[in-house]
């Protein structure tokens, strides 16, 4: 047996097989047959490159004068008409020569070139003394399928500048609504018997190459599922395009195979590829050496090369490898080459149709986006490396995009630890890693207008930490992402007072303000760093103030620490409950705080009632304590104690004072109807114990 390596970053797509000659009768004709063979292999160039791909060639090599009596006399060919300049151009083909052609000496020699799965002929090369280019494939074979000329490799039009220049995901202009009613005749099209009679059927509604490409695409991503007992069990692996159609599964070799031989039956060039691919079993950081691990496809179309994976178009399998799902995907057709390469590795660089072209070092250390990314409208993340280490125990990761989207993200599965924020084209995260060691840190994305309400995994990363930053702490009830947005606003949130996401107070006080949007209530909570707040800390520690649509939340924290604010809201109309909206995080480094909760509200505190004072729920003993509310639509409001104290009212506001002596608890209560003497109580106040 003789290997013959073709030219490296060319695949001739023609399998394996035996190289044999005939038997050779003479001295003299072993002695022309060897000259010839030499001939052959240097009109093909073959080379000895270490990346060349090595195929074995049946080479039949007969004296064109044999060949002529076998095939000549049937077609009827006569003397006359073949000295005027026709010759069989290996595909039953006549085409003229000219003179000086046919006036060359030496022997004319056909060489028959064979898949050993074929019968005679696949195709044939005429050459004679002084012939030195192998022609391209023309007419049509013996089925009636079209011809192509040998597939040839990328050229500098083929190359795209990296990076992706964020204008589409594809490599050429595809209008996917164009292709409708071609996608769903190939989906119902259901002929097994012959690769050839396939492609037949495929092709009644395709009149492009394009339109053929996406008709064999499309049927082959829904009719073909991944073979797991082949990936796991390689005796049982079939890849051969007739046993692929006929057994309906395959792995991915099997995939790129059927695809290549369906694209040159419907004449189009087709490549099958191979190399290294970030896919099941990939993990973050992993050093590709051996043998590839995967196949796929590159079609010429428009003048310029195209990627794409059928075996990834088609659909995934589980986590545990033991069940393959159907789910058609789009990214993985004419798949732009900068996006291609995030998972995909040719062996050979030239098909990575990018210039530069990426390394091998490069591909491996960088962050894998999936399909997800690029289809829900992400542009870019940073960093860009897969694995990114701890500067002071901490790493950042952010994301770009076109599109209002909502993110959320797991650290070791929870979302504790770290720091989200949302950003009007993006989000940013910050990550503090409690333990040194490796984190698997995953990123979820939806578009904020998605029905389905489906997060869907688009980023991972490995965060290596050397040092943890025991300085900063967040309470388990932070919830992600932190602070006010555009998703805020929609929510009826706007201009806020703090856009930061972070509140520091020294003295334990702090003020935040929004402009409500019409028929919304909102309910404020205070969460310190452990979980066991009482409903004290929750509630009365934040006081509500309205003016018109604006809303004031007023917070005294009752000791210093880390404290999440959380808001909720729904409409006013609505009887319903209040639904989580956003969290601020409110630090306070200040150890002397310690503030006390606010009076008790009862339910009869009405939207636009103030307390100017005082403020705090809980009264010095045996003290005259002043007394200053607004408090609009009453007739009269009288202070419970000891004794009972009557409020007047001065420029809009209920003043007055009284004593905490002899009393524990202090009450304010109004009159709404000066001709009814019923009171309604609406705060309540604590007096200190002596």
């Amino acid at each position: 047996m003789v290997q013959l390596a073709g030219p490296a970053g060319r695949r001739c797509g023609l399998g394996e097989s035996a190289l044999a000659f005939p038997s050779l009768r003479s001295k003299r004709g072993r002695s022309q047959r060897r000259q010839q063979l030499h001939a052959l292999m240097g009109t093909m160039d073959f080379k000895t490159d270490p990346s060349a791909v090595t195929i074995n060639l049946l080479l039949i090599v007969r004296p064109e004068e044999t060949a002529r009596k076998e095939k000549g006399q049937s077609e009827g060919q006569t003397g006359g008409s073949r000295s005027a300049g026709l010759q069989d151009d290996g595909n039953g083909n006549s085409t003229s020569q000219p003179p000086q052609e046919r006036d060359r000496t030496g022997t004319q020699v056909t060489v028959e070139i064979h898949r050993k799965d074929t019968t005679p002929p696949r195709f044939k090369l005429s050459f004679g003394k002084g012939s030195q280019r192998l022609p391209g494939l023309r007419g049509l074979d013996n089925k009636g399928f079209q011809r192509t000329e040998g597939p040839r490799p990328p050229e500098a039009k083929d190359l795209h500048a990296y990076p992706w220049d964020k204008s589409s995901l594809k490599s050429m202009a595809v209008d996917l609504q164009q292709f409708e009613k071609l996608d769903a005749y190939a989906l119902k099209v259901d002929v097994k018997n012959s690769v050839e009679e396939l492609v037949k059927a495929l092709l009644k509604l395709a009149r492009t190459d394009l339109e053929k490409v996406r008709a064999i695409w499309m049927w082959i991503c829904h009719h073909i599922e991944y073979d797991i007992v082949g990936y796991h069990n390689k005796s049982q692996r079939l890849s051969k395009p007739i046993d692929v159609l006929q057994r309906g599964k395959s792995v991915c070799e099997g995939y790129a195979g059927l695809f290549q031989q369906m694209c040159s039956i419907a004449g189009i060039q087709c490549m099958k590829l191979s190399g290294y691919s970030k896919g099941y079993g990939y993990k973050m950081g992993k050093t590709f050496t051996g043998d590839s691990d995967h196949a796929w496809n590159a079609v010429y179309l428009e003048g310029r090369w195209h990627l794409l994976d059928s075996t990834w178009g088609s659909g995934h399998v589980d986590d545990a490898f033991t069940k393959f799902t159907f789910r058609y995907n789009e990214f993985y057709f004419l798949t732009h080459p900068a996006l291609f390469i995030n998972n995909h590795f040719p062996d050979n660089s030239n098909w990575q149709l990018l210039k530069p072209t990426l390394t091998l070092k490069d591909f491996e250390k960088n962050m894998v986006p999936n399909s997800n990314f690029y289809t829900l409208g992400l542009l870019a993340a940073h960093p860009e490396t897969a694995v990114i280490q701890t500067v002071n125990g901490k790493a950042s990761v952010s994301v770009d995009c076109r599109s209002a989207t909502l993110f959320m993200f797991e650290l070791n599965g929870t979302d504790e630890h770290s720091f989200m924020t949302l950003k009007k084209h993006g989000m940013k995260l910050d990550i503090y890693p409690q333990k040194t060691g490796s984190h698997k840190l995953q990123v979820f994305a939806k578009p904020y207008k998605s029905s389905e309400g489906v997060y869907n995994h688009v980023l991972e990363y490995v965060i290596e930490c050397k040092s943890v930053d025991k300085a900063t702490r967040f309470p388990k009830a932070l919830s992600q992402p932190v602070g006010p947005s555009w998703f805020t606003e929609l929510q009826g949130f706007l201009r806020p007072s703090h856009r930061d996401p972070i509140i520091h107070t020294n003295d334990g006080r702090c003020s935040v303000t929004f402009t409500l949007g019409k028929d919304i209530s909102i309910l404020a909570e205070l969460h310190p760093d452990n979980s066991s707040a009482t409903e004290v800390i929750r509630q009365r520690h934040i006081m509500q103030i309205h003016h018109g649509n604006q809303t004031e939340l007023k917070i005294h924290l009752p000791h210093a620490g880390n404290f999440v604010l959380k808001i909720y809201a729904k409409k006013k109309s609505d009887p319903g409950n209040y639904t989580y909206i956003f969290n601020y995080l409110i630090t306070c480094l200040n150890t002397e705080v310690k503030w006390p909760a606010f009076p008790q509200y009862y339910s009869n505190w009405a939207e636009g009632y103030e307390i100017l004072e005082p403020l705090s729920g809980l009264l010095p003993a045996n003290r005259n304590i002043q007394f200053k509310l607004k408090i609009h639509g009453i007739a009269k409001v009288l202070v419970l104690a000891d004794d009972t104290y009557t409020l007047t009212q001065n420029r809009g506001y209920w003043e007055g004072t009284c004593n905490t002596s002899g009393c524990r608890e202090v009450f304010v209560t109004v009159q709404e109807n000066a001709n009814r003497k019923v009171y309604t109580q609406l705060l309540k106040y604590e007096v200190e114990t002596q």
